[in-house]
């Protein structure tokens, strides 16, 4: 299998003793990930490593999004065949706007968005209406919107967020956005505290997130790739999670020369300990697993909130045709 794409030559060299050798029959994938490589995309990239794509026919290529990268549009333009999704609002968009995108699985059942708080100022998601809420534009017009109609955040009190964290850490009746896997740790390594983290799936936000998408073409012309990638997908979470990750580790880290061991290691740490891939359905039918009532709840949600027009065909925004299959269905070893 080829690897030259994602990794150094060096790295690829090293783990040549545990990579399935190129075959011409391999099937090549091309898929696409939604952000510069990071622990939150480490299954795929074990799959990679491991053997695993291989094992079931495909020769993957990982190619990482980013600040100037659109992989959903490749997607869409034919050049990517699988695109990591953010949430399943993106989904609902794409049914409103006549975009045959189809979601296949969903490797987080908790959206991993938090709110950030300086110990003593905020203790309970309650209390975080007594700040002012640095929120970025994306998520003003979405999961804030939900905060403001489902839980009375008003909008005079969010401010813009710019990415820079220097601002919540000087000012304690700051709150500040941030994801679970990355900005608490950030802040702590710069500022010396641990801020009191809220993840917004705790207090109702019910979407899936780190979706599995193709095309409605492909699941439609070539079916087994479809399973192929998906099955590869959910094992390879589970190995990443639960077994010796070192080798994707190596790859992502290869993939982005920013990312360090311990940025690896926390946000594995908090993936396990919130579970945000092992909890809910997937206790019972596996890793990326997905419901009909989970996926309307929140499409109901969105609705109620103002962030989507009622009416829409929320069932096309995917199909359970490919997951829900008990991959990591005894999640904790």
């Amino acid at each position: 299998m080829s690897f030259s794409r994602i990794s150094t030559l060096a790295v690829v060299a090293s783990m040549s003793a545990t990579v399935a050798s190129a075959d011409d029959n391999l099937t090549p994938v091309v898929f696409g990930t939604n952000w510069l490589a990071q622990a939150e995309h480490g299954g795929f990239y074990q799959s990679v490593a491991d053997g695993t794509y291989a094992e079931c026919g495909l020769d993957v290529e990982i190619i990482s999004g980013g600040p100037q990268v659109n992989n959903r549009a490749l997607m869409l333009a034919g050049r990517i065949d699988f695109h990591m999704g953010g949430d399943m609002l993106q989904a609902f968009n794409a049914v409103k706007e006549g975009i045959p995108v189809v979601s296949v699985a969903a490797i987080f059942q908790k959206h991993p968005q938090v709110i950030l708080a300086h110990p003593g100022e905020a203790e309970s998601w309650e209390e975080l209406k007594d700040l002012t809420l640095l929120i970025g534009d994306n998520g003003f017009t979405s999961y804030y919107q939900w905060m403001i109609a489902e839980h009375g955040f008003t909008v005079e009190q969010r401010e813009p967020y710019t990415f820079n964290p220097a601002p919540f850490i000087a000012d304690k009746g700051k709150g500040m956005q941030g994801y679970l896997s990355s900005e608490p740790y950030a802040v702590e390594k710069e500022a010396g505290f641990a801020p009191n983290v809220f993840l917004i799936a705790d207090a109702g936000y019910s979407s899936y997130a780190t979706t599995i998408e193709t095309m409605a073409d492909t699941i439609a012309n070539e079916p087994d790739k479809v399973t192929c990638f998906v099955d590869g997908s959910l094992t390879g979470w589970y190995n990443y999670l639960y077994g010796d990750s070192s080798a994707a580790d190596e790859l992502i880290m290869a993939a982005n020369p920013d990312m360090t061991q311990d940025k690896i290691d926390f946000a594995k740490k908090m993936m396990i300990e919130q579970g945000i891939v092992d909890s809910g359905q997937a206790l019972e039918t596996g890793i990326g697993s997905m419901t009909d009532q989970v996926i309307g709840d929140f499409y109901e949600k969105m609705v109620a909130a103002g962030v989507l027009e009622g009416g829409l065909d929320w069932k096309a925004a995917y199909t359970l045709d490919f997951t829900n299959k008990s991959v990591g269905k005894e999640i904790k070893p």
